[in-house]
């Protein structure tokens, strides 16, 4: 038995193989360029401007939502970066369902994540868009048009990351059955 194990080590990548691993790391690597883009764009997020005679400054971390969704991108970011290390690791190896369905894990890990800040962040953005007038919220996208528009920037690019990260979800799912069957 571990003359067969030592054989598979051994063996050159298929061409199926060669094509899974250049996919995995072409949406890993575009992961990591449309979460630390929504990072980025987030972290440096802030307007002041006057209303009403008054200055009134605008920044991310005025609200838990953008925070979360700010460092859920970098959490995501490093992830990925990690991720695309192991995923050259192992195609120095064989492949196993084992390997997969961490990745599994990992991908689905990072999905939730993403969809959690998106969420809080979109609802926040849509109140601070359009307001609630019946809690009296007045909508500040009038004002801060700037502050408005690279909140949706970060919004638009982490929703890319999580785009990313479910088809990186359903691969690695999808690998880890026909490795395991």
């Amino acid at each position: 038995m571990a003359i067969n194990f030592d054989k598979s080590l051994h063996t050159p990548p298929s061409k199926t193989q060669k094509l899974l691993f250049a996919t995995q790391v072409f949406l890993r690597l575009l992961a990591i360029a449309a979460t630390s883009a929504a990072a980025c764009v987030m972290l440096t997020t802030s307007q002041t401007t006057v209303v009403y005679g008054i200055q009134v400054d605008a920044r991310y971390s005025y609200s838990s939502a953008f925070k979360f969704l700010a460092y859920a991108n970098v959490v995501a970011s490093v992830c990925s970066l990690l991720s695309l290390f192991l995923a050259f690791l192992l195609t120095k190896t064989a492949l196993h369902s084992t390997h997969f369905f961490y990745f599994f894990l990992h991908d689905l890990t990072m999905t939730v994540l993403l969809i959690a800040g998106c969420s809080a962040a979109t609802a926040i953005a849509y109140v601070g868009k359009y307001g609630n007038t019946h809690t009296g919220w007045m909508p500040i996208c009038d004002n801060f048009g700037k502050f408005c528009n690279r909140i949706i920037t970060s919004g638009f690019l982490s929703y890319v990351g999580f785009a990313v990260y479910l088809i990186l979800t359903i691969i690695s799912a999808k690998k880890s059955q026909q490795l395991g069957a």
